[in-house]
């Protein structure tokens, strides 16, 4: 397992690592969810995803159920929570101070822990002045409750008015945003937060690295029963990611996979892996085996070339062009 700064920071996280999204306390119980968790430990992941909006909290609480089962130390772990969807109550969701202070505690009471290594705002809220948002995290941060703070699907221009108000009032500053990235959804990480690396020295922890699975080509044939696309709630991914276009993109894909004598998954995860400014792919999985396969994307990633990215790109269509001055 090779390790990547997160961003400017001194943090090292593993470039492939382990989400709890979908799966944990939904699709997969506690039993599974050690063995996928075991497995990704022993591979060299040091960073675990999660959110209080996953399973309602309940994905939280079987990752801390996890992780006090299996006796890891602290220091070997980096551990992640995301805010804003905590209930239905009107201080329950959003980021205004009140709801930060109390989705992070709620966030280590359940994952058992005494502070998070990374602290999300799970999506940008308009309701809320971004500088109040800021001084929250910079509370945490000297209560001694998270080490970092970022954002998540928040724009380069929000992000960027969040650092400034940051160094404006002595405050600590985002470092890390945690976007949708993979190879049908590239123009946020490829083009619009291309200032923000060299500026302030953001790094990304980016989600959806399969598109929702139809990267993995098991879409290409067809919506196979149980897959995410027929769960209730997930009605959008088949009107906006499984669409006939995209799954001719995939099979189109499938000829390069046999060259580098890989899976399907195995080459979306590459490809993003190929990308300097990912500090590391959240990858999911619902059996120990997906895991494994999932983690020889490392390799898989040192036989992509520049002729190869380049053919990927020509079956793609879809490289963000740079603005024109």
């Amino acid at each position: 397992m090779n390790y990547r700064r997160l961003g400017s920071s001194g943090l090292k996280l593993s470039e492939l690592s382990l989400g709890a999204w979908v799966t944990y306390g939904g699709q997969v119980g506690e039993e599974v969810a050690v063995k996928c968790m075991s497995r990704a430990y022993d591979a060299g992941v040091n960073f675990f995803d999660n959110a209080e909006a996953y399973a309602d909290g309940n994905a939280e609480r079987v990752m801390g159920n996890v992780i006090k089962k299996l006796g890891w130390r602290r220091e070997s772990i980096v551990v992640s929570s995301k805010v804003f969807w905590g209930g239905e109550g009107p201080n329950d969701k959003g980021l205004s101070h009140k709801h930060v202070f109390e989705g992070c505690r709620n966030s280590l009471k359940r994952l058992q822990v005494d502070y998070l290594d990374l602290f999300f705002c799970h999506r940008p809220d308009p309701n809320t002045p971004i500088e109040e948002t800021v001084r929250a995290m910079d509370d945490l941060i000297h209560d001694g409750k998270i080490l970092y703070w970022g954002t998540s699907e928040w724009s380069a221009a929000d992000i960027m008015r969040a650092h400034g108000l940051a160094r404006e009032h002595g405050l600590t500053p985002p470092q890390m945003e945690q976007p949708q990235y993979n190879m049908l959804h590239r123009d946020r990480v490829e083009k619009e937060y291309l200032p923000l690396y060299r500026e302030i020295g953001l790094g990304t922890t980016i989600w959806s690295p399969l598109a929702s699975g139809l990267l993995s080509g098991k879409y290409n044939k067809g919506v196979p029963p149980g897959s995410r696309a027929t769960l209730e709630g997930y009605e959008w991914l088949k009107e906006n990611v499984v669409t006939p276009q995209n799954i001719a993109k995939a099979k189109q894909l499938e000829p390069l996979t046999k060259e580098l004598g890989c899976t399907m998954a195995q080459l979306a995860l590459a490809w993003c892996l190929k990308n300097p400014n990912v500090s590391t792919v959240i990858t999911g999985a619902s059996r120990p085996e997906q895991v494994n396969e999932n983690m020889k994307a490392a390799e898989v990633a040192g036989k992509i070339d520049s002729s190869l990215l380049e053919k990927i790109d020509s079956i793609l269509g879809n490289r963000p062009r740079p603005d024109r001055d």
